[in-house]
């Protein structure tokens, strides 16, 4: 396996890490150190890629298919993509194979520098390969068990790049990752029944008088704002419990997860500021509140670190 070469990145690979700007918290800001930020880029472009190939969201043109060794018109084929890029990720791990797709190859390094192992990468893959199986959670143990496998990984990714992953580390990350996922869930409601996809428990639904009906109509009625006020509280509480991560690491990596959480808190006050009514489009934090919740959460740390 060599991966030490620089990749290149296509077209298709552009536009993939480009929608880092879009996401809900800081990716790979600034203030860290280079090979930090290089490490945690190439593994959100790894997860980006994986989430997009199970959304059908890929760039047009096929590029992703071919560089996988699929025919350009097997991308619309969601399962035999994932099948395909799993194959390819494991060439990342294996002795004398070099991957093929250059988010991959970019990948290699980091797996080497930061001895990352299969496992967060594969469950990213299970998540979205349950995407195209399972389409409602009847209830919230149901909803974390995907959330275990779309979100917790990502937050062990981190860990294992800087250095610092203990298991109390792990829980409380998995905590955060959990809440964060809930959080995005609730912003993009409209979106995912659009992809007949309901990421609200049915038994939460069924509590709360809401249907499918309900939460297909423009604005939201009384009943579906008090649904997404429940679960809004739920991932608050999921975000408390994940807190004490922060206060258990020093320096730059703080202020990191202090901007995960905080970018979690800042996006659960939008969508509070908007009657929790999220159908007419996701409630997004505003950088003044997403700057005063990193405030809030990096004092929280030093009194509890």
């Amino acid at each position: 396996m060599t991966g030490t070469r620089q990749v290149r990145p296509d077209a298709s690979t552009r536009t993939t890490l480009d929608k880092a700007a879009d996401e809900n918290f800081p990716v790979a800001p600034f203030f860290l150190p280079r090979a930090w930020r290089n490490d945690l880029m190439a593994v959100y472009g790894y997860a980006r890629l994986v989430d997009d190939i199970g959304d059908g969201d890929l760039a047009p043109g096929g590029a992703d298919a071919r560089h996988i060794g699929l025919d350009p018109a097997q991308s619309d084929d969601r399962l035999a993509m994932l099948d395909a890029f799993e194959a390819d990720l494991r060439r990342v791990f294996a002795a004398g194979q070099d991957p093929r797709h250059p988010l991959l190859r970019a990948l290699v390094p980091t797996v080497r520098r930061c001895s990352l192992t299969p496992e967060p990468f594969l469950g990213l893959i299970e998540a979205n390969r349950r995407d195209q199986l399972v389409h409602r959670y009847g209830t919230y143990d149901d909803l974390a068990a995907y959330c275990e496998l779309s979100a917790n990984p990502v937050g062990r990714l981190v860990l294992g790049i800087t250095g610092t992953a203990t298991p109390d580390r792990i829980r409380h990350s998995d905590a955060i990752c959990t809440a964060l996922q809930i959080v995005e869930h609730l912003q993009d409601i409209a979106e995912d029944l659009a992809a007949d996809r309901v990421y609200l428990p049915a038994e939460d639904m069924k509590r709360f008088q809401v249907t499918e009906a309900d939460l297909a109509a423009p604005t939201a009625g009384a009943p579906v704002r008090a649904l997404i006020a429940y679960e809004a509280e739920r991932a608050g509480r999921l975000l408390d419990e994940g807190t004490p991560l922060v206060g258990s690491v020093h320096g730059r990596l703080r202020l990191l997860l202090a901007g995960f959480v905080a970018g979690g808190r800042a996006t659960l006050a939008a969508i509070e500021a908007v009657g929790h009514d999220v159908l007419p489009g996701p409630p997004r934090a505003t950088k003044p509140r997403l700057m005063r919740e990193v405030g809030t959460v990096l004092r929280r740390a030093r009194r509890e670190g």
